[in-house]
């Protein structure tokens, strides 16, 4: 399984490729593929995406999930899912749900 990362151009958040086309900044909303099909869907929109300088770095990553939640395989994926790791105790790794995702 996999899905598109990348990060947001205008504020270099990182966000990932929602089902809808949109760029959502939780990792849990982003769509996932299970098949080369769809990793060339994702592939194609993220080029679009940084064509029209929409975002930076799009990158298909392997993500697992475990209890119905996204864990990407990748521990600088999951840092980048929870958040920046300098201040845990401020912005979206704070919350419980970013903490779920580094363990």
């Amino acid at each position: 399984m996999k899905l598109l990362a990348a990060n947001r151009l205008a504020d270099g958040i990182a966000v990932w490729l929602g089902p809808d086309g949109t760029w959502v900044e939780a990792i849990d909303d982003a769509d996932i593929v299970h098949d080369a099909a769809g990793q060339e869907h994702l592939a194609a929109a993220g080029k679009a995406a940084l064509a029209a300088n929409v975002i930076v770095d799009p990158e298909l990553i392997d993500i697992d999930l475990v209890d119905g939640k996204i864990r990407p395989r990748r521990l600088r994926e999951r840092i980048r899912a929870a958040g920046p790791t300098i201040h845990p105790d401020l912005g979206k790794q704070a919350t419980e749900k970013a903490v779920l995702q580094l363990t």
